[in-house]
């Protein structure tokens, strides 16, 4: 486990993004019913970042992993666009990929040649290996000689649990476009369905309560649906730096309506949001 100095896990999570003929769509998943922590709430891929996103020795053996074969910015880079150490920087951005990988199938990895990943279907049976923990991404990457694609990434927020929450977690949301080719696999462990939604469309679904939205998670859908394009969006993380959010959200600009609709629900999960 991969904790910050005041105790919350470090995590990432990835808003998968993609242009269509009825407008930008995100890709989501609703977590299971038997999932100890927001049961049935509608998020992101992601996950925490835990020892396989480091260098070194990640699975005792006193072996080192391989080198993290990286195609982008700089560790430096990522750790000025948010603000966290270098080597902070560097796990984040992996477990974004890896997670995404591990709960989508997307695959945010190049080719030697150049070339982003257009067929998955190779590199799938890896997925079980990865999330067993058995696999890190290094070695994963080694084995395959894929690299893995920083590039198409970019910085987007950055959300931290309030004290009290249930599971604290610092996490960091990246976005970044389906790569061309590539089709999402809907079959994870932890999610009961997941599709791709217009941000509009999943607001409505959760105005109407069909969904349940997290503050950071209903935040970021409000923010998307100011958006036409894909392009639109990647352009305006392009440089971005984010800046933490952390504590009592009840005020900020929009927060409103989030916890008038919230408390309609027999479960009220953003308490300590507010």
């Amino acid at each position: 486990m991969f904790l910050t100095p005041t105790g919350e896990r470090r995590a990432s999570t990835v808003l998968l993004l993609r242009d269509t003929v009825w407008g930008m769509e995100v890709y989501v998943q609703e977590r299971a019913s038997t999932m100890v922590h927001y049961p049935e709430m509608t998020v992101f891929p992601g996950g925490g970042v835990d020892q396989r996103d480091l260098p070194g020795d990640v699975d005792g053996d006193g072996v080192d992993s391989p080198e993290l074969r990286w195609v982008g910015h700089d560790t430096s880079w990522w750790a000025r666009h948010l603000k966290v150490p270098r080597d902070d920087a560097r796990a984040l951005v992996c477990a974004a990929v890896r997670e995404t990988f591990e709960e989508s199938g997307t695959l945010l990895a190049g080719l030697h040649d150049g070339n982003v990943v257009g067929d998955t279907d190779p590199y799938i049976p890896f997925r079980s290996r990865l999330e067993s923990h058995e696999l890190a991404f290094s070695n994963f990457l080694d084995d395959t000689g894929l690299y893995l694609r920083a590039d198409l990434l970019r910085p987007w927020a950055n959300w931290v649990s309030p004290p009290g929450d249930t599971a604290r977690y610092d996490t960091h949301f990246f976005v970044a476009a389906q790569p061309e080719g590539q089709n999402t696999h809907d079959d994870a462990i932890e999610a009961a369905s997941s599709g791709w939604f217009r941000p509009s469309t999943l607001l409505d679904g959760w105005r109407y309560r069909k969904i349940r939205l997290l503050p950071p998670t209903w935040v970021q859908l409000r923010m998307l649906d100011t958006f036409r394009t894909v392009d639109e969006v990647l352009g305006y993380a392009s440089d971005l730096t984010v800046e933490p959010v952390t504590g009592a959200v009840r005020d900020r600009p929009f927060m409103d309506e989030y916890f008038t609709v919230e408390r309609s629900f027999d479960t009220y999960y953003a308490r300590g949001w507010a």
